[in-house]
């Protein structure tokens, strides 16, 4: 719950329009989450979504690029992504252990990766979003 408040609050600092949760990921309002998002969760939109191929195919529909933070073979690093223009940017997020659902990769359309040189190659879920945010943030100015 923590990580979801972090990400509300992460949401909240760059500007996002909406957080989409799904599955068991916790959402608002909650004691664990209010904590870390310090009041985010009230400014940013959200909804929780049952059905995430409905969802999905949506956004598809509506014009949005999926971009999936995910260590694939054929990712793009960050730092090396170029910005579609014109195009709304959906980021989808996975577990923190298991990465993003097996049945969502075919309607991703590109995999980012946050550069890594320690031993893991592995950040919490809550810093990926900021570390992403950001990162997207600077390819605008």
């Amino acid at each position: 719950m923590h990580n979801v408040g972090a990400a509300f609050r992460s949401a909240d600092a760059f500007g996002i329009d909406e957080i989409l949760i799904s599955g068991y990921t916790p959402t608002p309002p909650r004691p664990e989450i209010a904590k870390t998002a310090i009041g985010a969760q009230k400014h940013v939109e959200w909804q929780h979504i049952e059905h995430a191929h409905t969802k999905i195919e949506t956004l598809k529909e509506t014009g949005y690029r999926l971009v999936a933070l995910e260590q694939m073979t054929e990712s793009i690093l960050l730092p090396d992504y170029k910005i579609p223009e014109e195009q709304d940017i959906c980021l989808v997020f996975g577990n923190e252990v298991t990465g993003v659902d097996e049945d969502i990769l075919p309607y991703i359309d590109d995999f980012v990766e946050i550069p890594q040189y320690g031993h893991k190659h592995s950040l919490n879920v809550s810093v990926s979003v900021g570390v992403a945010l950001y990162g997207f943030l600077v390819k605008f100015w």
